[in-house]
This record gives structure tokens, C-alpha cells and sequence, in this order.
């Protein structure tokens, strides 16, 4: 796909960069820190797309002819969100609520140009086995998830032994929904 932008990716995300490197693009990355607050009022379900416009707007006036990519994702259990864990305290505590539940990662996604704003989200729920105590620990002292929302990465180990199954896109979960976002910037931007 030839697109007409210059496209730049606003995250620290190691795993956005590699899944967006895997559509073929070439892109830039430029990040900045966002303060990521929401109001409590907000349906939690709306919070990864709306958190996606506010690292946008933080982002200021672009260029002509570039396209800004912001995205955030959110795990969603009894909704409630579940965010990056600070310790390993709350980690093992987020994996153990997890733990035999069906969830919700929904991922917000925000494409801005100087002449157009466009957003989306795409939701994949994802199904736990019941995980041992000893599987938890050894997930968070191996693979200390701190940046990963829901204490969790579906690619990691814990995915391979604890994610029953997904209805959904599994490339939304690792945090880029990257079938919808290639369906926006063919249908806006090619």
C-alpha cells in the first residue's frame, strides 16, 4: 500500500512498532509522556479510544502530509479497566482476578492529519484458565509485565499456558488492532 502521508507513530510500545513494521510501512516514531486520566463518569469501553485522541491532541500541529498514528488499549473485567500493574503485588493481584475469567481488551485508535481526525476501536475478549499460584508468580518474577495493561502480554508465556481462546483479533491484544487499522489507511489515506 502507497500511502500519501508520512506516517509517525506516537508510542514506547515495542510491540505497536513491531506489529505496525509488519504491515510494511515505513513510519517514524516520535512519543511524548500524556497524563492518561479519564473521567470515572465514562463507559469504560469508550476510555482506550478516548485516551487514543487525547495522546493525539497532545501532539500539536502536524505537517502537511503527515499522519499521526496515537493508540491505547485497556483491559476490560466486570467493567472494571484494569491498568498497567505498579508492582509486583498488584500484578499477581490483576493475574489472579484474570484467572478463570473471560475479559475484554478493547484498543482505541486515533489517525489525525491536518485536515482530518479519525477514530475507532476494535474489543477481542479473551478467555483464562484457571492459573495456579505458582503459574502467576513465575509469570510475574520472569516476565515483570509493569507496562502491559491487565498485568499480562497474550504473546508472552503466560499467554501460551493460561489464554484458552479469544473471539477476536489477536493483534489487538498485544495492543494494535492492526486488520482494521490497514482497512482506515487504505480506505483515507492511499
Amino acid at each position: 500500500m502507497n500511502l500519501n502521508y508520512h506516517l509517525i507513530l506516537a508510542s514506547k510500545s515495542p510491540r505497536r512498532q513491531a506489529l505496525l513494521k509488519s504491515l510494511d510501512l515505513d513510519f517514524s516514531i516520535k512519543t511524548m509522556e500524556v497524563y492518561e486520566s479519564f473521567s470515572d463518569n465514562m463507559p469504560v469501553r469508550e476510555v482506550a479510544q478516548y485516551l487514543a485522541e487525547k495522546k493525539s491532541a497532545a501532539f500539536g500541529q502536524l505537517a502537511e502530509k503527515e499522519l499521526l498514528i496515537t493508540s491505547d488499549t485497556t483491559v476490560v473485567l466486570d467493567d472494571e479497566i484494569m491498568n498497567k500493574p505498579a508492582d509486583r503485588s498488584e500484578a499477581l493481584e490483576m493475574i489472579g482476578k484474570l484467572s478463570g475469567q473471560m475479559h475484554e481488551v478493547v484498543s482505541g485508535v486515533c489517525l489525525r492529519t491536518t485536515h482530518q481526525l479519525i477514530t475507532f476501536s476494535e474489543t477481542t475478549r479473551g478467555y483464562f484458565k484457571d492459573l495456579s499460584q505458582a503459574e502467576m508468580e513465575h509469570y510475574v518474577d520472569q516476565y515483570q509485565p509493569y507496562d502491559k495493561a491487565g498485568a499480562y502480554g497474550i504473546q508472552e508465556w503466560i499467554g501460551m499456558i493460561g489464554v484458552e481462546k479469544i473471539e477476536g483479533d489477536y493483534y489487538n491484544v498485544m495492543g494494535l488492532p492492526v486488520h482494521q487499522l490497514y482497512l482506515h489507511l487504505q480506505k483515507h489515506f492511499a
